[in-house]
């Protein structure tokens, strides 16, 4: 298992274009991946559930990543939601 904590750095959060994008990316990989913010986690396969977080910029969340994958995921996964 793999942990980050990131800065949501989009202007405009984890809003519906950077969700799907965090999704398809996501859902490319074997390993199990969540997201925590303020106090919710949320499944990193699911646009319903990444949506549900309300980041907004400027937020710090923790992405967890486990299996077989998980250091190329958390990497990409980063680069997503780290990029603005």
């Amino acid at each position: 298992m793999v942990s980050k904590e990131l800065i949501v750095k989009s202007r405009l959060g984890l809003h519906a274009r950077v969700a799907t994008l965090l999704v398809k990316k996501a859902s490319g990989f074997k390993s199990d991946i969540f997201i925590e913010c303020k106090g919710k986690k949320a499944n990193g396969k699911s646009i319903i559930n990444v949506l549900a977080l309300g980041a907004n910029f400027g937020t710090k969340v923790k992405v967890i990543i486990s299996g077989a994958d998980e250091q190329l995921a958390l990497e990409q996964i980063a680069a997503v939601i780290e990029k603005d």
